[in-house]
């Protein structure tokens, strides 16, 4: 982003190329115009493989083999820029033909498309959109990081602390963490700079602020994942609750010592020339006063679910209808009908995205099925003998290497499919991998060298209203990462080891409502 092509409203929404971020085929939230696209050598090579790999396909002369070729015919598709949901089903649509002949393909495509989105487990996916979309047009991004900031601020190391908090509360919401980062970002940086704040703190707190609202409900990957699983919704949402928190707490405790220790890095030196104002009590108050509608909304949400009075799709709906009277409230004096319309417009595009996707992967699942690669591959992995805990180290340098290159719900298709078949032998629990396998892909996203995230936060800091006039490189972002990345990775351990972290609270509401 630069500061010739990036505008911001008056509600904190950020605007692209002359476009706010829309809801992409490939399932985030990115700039239409951002998209990075393969040069023309890269593009050459890519086509000549994709003819090897289709040669491949029609000439195997085994299932597992001709599964591999659709594999390597799918990542080189996500390469090459392709929508993530043509990236899944054209390899499946071909190994199917190439395998079981026209019969088969009638079959996939008669069937997947219709019992990949039939299920009622998806039903609550565009009420949760529609509530990030209206909080998002009602401009509630920017008065809940006033809040956090102010509340928090007088805090050692207060202004990352409270960014934690504010990136934790919006992701969750919105539903896309590279969404998140845009809005947090653009508010986010120049108040910390302006606070004093080492430059590599300031983009490296932005960076991970998002990474606990992937897990904390409502959040969209964990029910798109409860759908690819198979596994109740509810219960899923729930087990994201707990580490979601706790990963917002474990990376606001690191700012916490960091400030204790290196003062200078949070502007916090007795030299430090920048100092702000704390802000007042009445400050305070006011600030809470203008996001009274969030905590609302929260109450509603939470309230119904943990009662027994909703569903979850039910909660979604009337977690939905509560955002969209206080986006007409909001907005009373500035085109309410219209922000709800564009909300809606946006939560329909959205929608049939994520529905494209899940399609796609139904047919990624039906392929592997055919090809009997899954079951190889679950042979192989428990043929090696690894224990639980061997078994999900590597899966962590697995995912950190495939977030070099894939965003989350790209990971997450091509993966889950895969490794469920797996999880019995290895008796792990299908709710608390959900959670293991969204924080791990999140991390994968800001991972250097191309974590995608890193480069979304690079773009922000061109624009000089973001930098205050210091120079933020590229360098500066990946050096930032040294820093926070040690302490996902340790929670991730932790995670591991205390599994109970994310299955204790659907445990505890399952007793609830069995008694």
């Amino acid at each position: 982003m630069t500061a010739s092509t990036s505008t911001t409203h008056d509600d904190g929404g950020v605007i692209v190329n002359g476009q706010q971020p829309s809801l992409l085929t490939s399932g985030k939230l990115l700039p239409s115009g951002n998209r990075r696209k393969p040069g023309k050598i890269a593009l050459t090579v890519c086509f000549i493989l994709l003819g090897i790999c289709v040669a491949g396909l029609f000439t195997s002369t085994s299932g597992p083999i001709a599964g591999m070729w659709c594999v390597a015919l799918m990542i080189l598709l996500l390469f090459m820029s392709v929508p993530v949901a043509f990236s899944l089903s054209i390899p499946s649509i071909l190994g199917a033909y190439a395998l079981s002949g026209v019969p088969a393909t009638i079959n996939i495509l008669g069937t997947s498309p219709f019992n990949a989105v039939s299920s009622w487990t998806y039903s609550v996916l565009p009420m949760f959109i529609f509530m990030g979309m209206l909080l998002s047009h009602s401009g509630m991004a920017t008065r809940i990081y006033r809040a956090t900031d102010r509340w928090l601020s007088w805090l050692p190391g207060g202004s990352g602390i409270g960014t934690v908090a504010a990136g934790a509360g919006l992701a969750s919401v919105s539903g896309s963490t590279i969404g998140m980062t845009y809005t947090l970002g653009r508010t986010g940086i120049p108040e910390m700079l302006r606070a004093g704040y080492d430059k590599r703190i300031a983009v490296g707190t932005v960076l991970v602020a998002g990474l606990p609202g992937a897990l904390i409900p409502p959040s969209m990957l964990m029910v798109v994942y409860a759908g690819i699983a198979s596994v109740p919704v509810g219960p899923q949402l729930m087990a994201g609750a707990v580490p979601g928190v706790l990963i917002a707490v474990t990376f606001s405790i690191f700012i916490f010592c960091l400030s204790l220790f290196a003062p200078s890095l949070v502007g916090r030196s007795k030299n430090s020339a920048a100092r702000r104002t704390p802000a007042t009590w009445r400050q305070r108050f006011q600030s809470l006063g203008e996001i009274w509608g969030f905590p609302l909304i929260m109450v509603v949400l939470f309230g119904g679910m943990f009662s027994g009075a909703f569903t979850p799709t039910e909660a979604g709906a009337a977690a939905a209808l509560t955002a969209m009277l206080l986006t007409l409230w909001y907005k009373r004096n500035d085109d309410p009908l219209g922000s709800v319309s564009r909300a809606a417009v946006s939560t329909v595009s959205a929608t049939a995205s994520i529905f494209f996707i899940l399609i796609g992967a139904a047919m990624l699942t039906k392929m592997l099925a055919i090809t009997g690669l899954a079951t190889l591959l679950t042979d192989y992995i428990t043929g090696l003998g690894l224990n639980r805990i061997g078994f999900l180290l590597v899966l962590v340098l697995l995912y950190l290497i495939m977030g070099m290159f894939f965003d989350t719900l790209s990971m997450m298709l091509l993966t889950i499919p895969i490794l469920l078949p797996t999880l019995a032998a290895m008796d792990i629990s299908a709710l608390w991998f959900g959670v293991f396998v969204i924080l791990l892909a999140e991390i994968g996203m800001i991972t250097p060298p191309v974590g995608i995230l890193s480069f979304v936060v690079h773009n922000i800091t061109k624009n000089p209203e973001v930098n205050l006039g210091q120079s933020i490189t590229l360098k500066d972002i990946f050096t930032s990462l040294l820093w926070f990345l040690p302490v996902a990775v340790l929670f991730i351990i932790l995670m591991i080891a205390v599994p109970q972290m994310a299955e204790w609270l659907p445990d505890l509401l399952e007793r609830a409502a069995g008694a």
